[in-house]
C-alpha cells in the first residue's frame, strides 16, 4: 500500500509544480482565463500540503508493514528453536 501512496504523492506534486508554473506565465494574468495568479499559487499550495501528507502516510504504512515483516520472522525463530 505504500507504494501506491507514494505514486499518488508524486502525482498531487506534479500538479502542484503544473499550477505554480501556470500562476508564473501569461496564461493566468490573461482575461478570460480559467483564475487569477492568486488562485493557481493556492492551488499548487494545496497540492503540496496534501502530497506531503500523503507521502508521510506512505512512509508510516512501510516501516509498519517492515516492522510486521520482522516481528512475524522473529516469532518464527522462536518457534523453531
Amino acid at each position: 500500500m505504500g507504494r501506491n501512496l507514494y505514486i499518488l504523492s508524486g502525482t498531487l506534486m506534479l500538479f502542484a509544480l503544473v499550477a505554480f508554473g501556470l500562476s508564473f506565465s501569461n496564461v493566468a494574468q490573461q482575461p478570460g482565463s480559467p483564475g487569477d495568479a492568486s488562485l493557481w499559487r493556492t492551488m499548487g499550495f494545496g497540492f503540496v500540503v496534501v502530497s506531503l501528507i500523503i507521502a508521510l502516510a506512505g512512509m508510516l504504512s512501510s516501516l509498519l508493514e517492515q516492522a510486521e515483516r520482522r516481528a512475524e520472522e522473529a516469532r518464527r525463530k522462536r518457534r523453531q528453536g
